[in-house]
């Protein structure tokens, strides 16, 4: 899951701090979240998976299809 997470922000060409932001936190701990050094809270990995415009189940290594799922109307 963490390999996901920096190649999505290296493919968007942004760095940590920028993701930090979108977030309301620390770049510290975004990295840690890259690194695995910390657990990330469910609706971070909701807002990463909608910034990403991708699944939390991708983010998670569930499935390898990186196509968001359709929303509930």
């Amino acid at each position: 899951m963490y390999k996901r997470l920096r190649d999505l922000r290296e493919d968007s060409d942004l760095l940590q701090k920028d993701l930090a932001a979108y977030l309301n936190c620390t770049q510290v701990c975004y990295s840690s979240y890259e690194l695995g050094k910390r657990d990330i809270p469910t609706d971070v990995l909701i807002k990463l998976a909608a910034f990403h415009h991708t699944s939390v189940d991708y983010l998670l290594g569930l499935t390898n299809v990186r196509k968001p799922y359709p929303k509930n109307e």
